[in-house]
C-alpha cells in the first residue's frame, strides 16, 4: 500500500471498533436527543481537531399530517462541517446520526460473535458504522498531509425523511457544484454500490362522513370507513411494478365503536417511484381519490424524496470508486435499490452522488442488524483513496 493513509487506517481497526462500540451504546432513535447530541458533539470535535468550522443548523418543522408526528416532537439541528483549505473538486459528505432502535429498548449495545468476524448492535451498518469510517478517513488523510475540498453534514433525521435537514442538504449540495456527494450509507447486501435509486413521498387520506347511531337513525349516517375503503380499493390496483410504480397504504384508523357510523377514518401511505414522471402520475392519481360531499375524501401528498436515476456523471463517480476498491483488491458490483436516502436529495440538486460507502452488513432496521467487522478497515480505506484521487484531479 503505497498511500501512507492507507496504512495509518490499517493500524488502527482496533480503534474503529472501539469506535463503533462507543457510538452503537449510544442511543439515537426516536429522536433520543441526549444521545443525538452527544454523538453529534463526538463527531464535530474530531472534525474540529481536523481545523474544520462547525454550523449547527436549526431544523425546520415537517408536516403535521404525516404519521407519527407529534406537536412536541424535538427539532433536531443539523452540523455543517467545513474542512480547511483543501485541493480539489469541492467533495460533500453526508452522514446521519439517528437510527430506527429503540432508546429504551433491549437492543442496545455491540456484541462481537465468537469469531470475532461479526457482530450485532443498534445501527451499527446504519449508519454508525458509516460514520466511524468518515471520520477516520479524513483524520488518516490529514495526518498523510493529503487535503481534500470537504464539507461534511451530519443530519439527525435521515430515518424519517430528512424534513428537518432537506433545506440544508439542498443548500450545501448546490454550494459542492462541480464536484461530488458521498453518503456512507451501508453497502448493499452483497456488497454492491448503489448507482440507481427509486424516489419516495408520503401520503395521507381524510374521509369524512356523519356520525349516528347504528339501532337507533342509521339511514341518517354516512360512514367514513366506507368512504376510505372505496378509495382504498382504487389504490389497490394502481400498482404496476413493470414501471417501478409501487403504492402502499398503512396504516388505517376510523370510527370509535361497532354501534356508531364512523364520521372520520384517515389512512396514510407511501410511494415509490423511478422518475419524475412515474411521480407525477401517482400524483395525479391520488389527487382523483378527492371527492366532495357528505362522504368527503380529501388527500394530501409529500414527495420530498426525488428519484436517483442512474446518469452518466454518477456512473463516472461509480467507476472511479470501483478503481479504487480494485487497487485494494476489493470487488464493487453496482446495482439499483428501491431504497431512499439523502443522496437522493442531494442529487437531485444536480450534484453526482453515490450514497452506498458505507459498511457491509446487514439485517437493517431490525433486532438481528449485524456488521462485517473487516469492512471497517477496508471500506475506511476505499473512501479515502477515493477522496484522495478526486482531490489529486480524477475528478475534473
Amino acid at each position: 500500500m503505497p498511500e501512507r493513509f492507507l496504512t495509518i487506517i490499517d493500524s488502527r481497526r482496533d480503534a474503529l471498533l472501539d469506535d463503533l462500540r462507543l457510538h452503537v451504546g449510544t442511543p439515537t432513535g426516536g429522536f433520543h436527543t441526549p444521545g443525538l447530541d452527544r454523538t453529534r458533539a463526538l463527531l464535530t470535535d474530531r472534525l474540529r481537531r481536523l481545523g474544520a468550522s462547525i454550523d449547527l443548523v436549526p431544523g425546520d418543522p415537517k408536516p403535521d399530517w404525516l404519521f407519527g408526528v407529534s406537536p412536541n416532537s424535538p427539532i433536531p439541528p443539523t452540523a455543517v462541517c467545513r474542512g480547511p483549505a483543501g485541493i480539489g473538486p469541492p467533495i460533500l459528505l453526508a452522514g446521519h446520526l439517528d437510527t430506527v432502535h429503540d432508546p429504551a429498548g433491549p437492543f442496545r449495545e455491540l456484541t462481537l460473535a465468537p469469531d470475532g468476524a461479526t457482530a450485532t448492535g443498534p445501527g451499527c451498518v446504519d449508519m454508525k458504522g458509516g460514520l466511524v469510517i468518515l471520520v477516520a478517513a479524513l483524520e488518516a488523510l490529514a495526518e498523510a498531509g493529503v487535503m481534500p475540498n470537504w464539507t461534511v453534514v451530519f443530519n439527525s433525521d435521515e430515518e424519517t425523511g430528512s424534513y428537518h435537514s432537506e433545506a440544508v442538504l439542498r443548500a450545501e449540495a448546490r454550494r459542492a457544484a462541480g464536484g461530488v456527494g458521498l453518503a456512507v450509507e451501508p453497502a448493499l447486501p452483497d456488497g454492491s454500490l448503489a448507482v440507481e435509486r427509486l424516489g419516495t413521498g408520503q401520503f395521507r387520506i381524510d374521509a369524512r362522513g356523519r356520525a349516528a347511531h347504528v339501532g337507533r337513525d342509521f339511514a341518517s349516517g354516512v360512514s367514513a370507513v366506507t368512504a376510505l375503503a372505496r378509495a382504498l380499493v382504487t389504490i389497490g390496483d394502481l400498482p404496476d411494478l413493470t414501471r417501478d410504480k409501487i403504492i402502499n397504504v398503512g396504516p388505517v384508523e376510523g370510527g370509535i365503536a361497532t354501534n356508531v357510523v364512523p364520521d372520520r377514518a384517515s389512512a396514510w401511505g407511501n410511494v415509490r417511484f423511478p422518475s419524475r414522471q412515474i411521480a407525477d402520475e401517482l400524483q395525479r392519481d391520488l389527487v382523483a381519490l378527492e371527492r366532495p360531499g357528505p362522504a368527503s375524501v380529501h388527500v394530501r401528498t409529500s414527495f420530498n424524496r426525488p428519484a436517483k436515476p442512474q446518469t452518466p456523471e454518477t456512473l463516472r463517480l461509480a467507476a472511479l470508486a470501483r478503481h479504487a476498491a480494485e487497487t485494494l483488491g476489493q470487488r464493487l458490483p453496482f446495482a439499483k435499490t428501491g431504497g431512499v436516502c439523502d443522496g437522493n436529495i442531494l442529487q437531485s440538486e444536480g450534484l453526482p452522488t453515490i450514497d452506498t460507502l458505507g459498511v457491509r452488513g446487514g439485517g437493517l432496521h431490525t433486532p438481528q442488524e449485524w456488521i462485517e467487522i473487516p469492512s471497517l478497515v477496508e471500506r475506511c480505506q476505499l473512501l479515502a483513496l477515493l477522496m484522495a484521487r478526486i482531490a489529486a484531479g480524477a475528478w475534473t
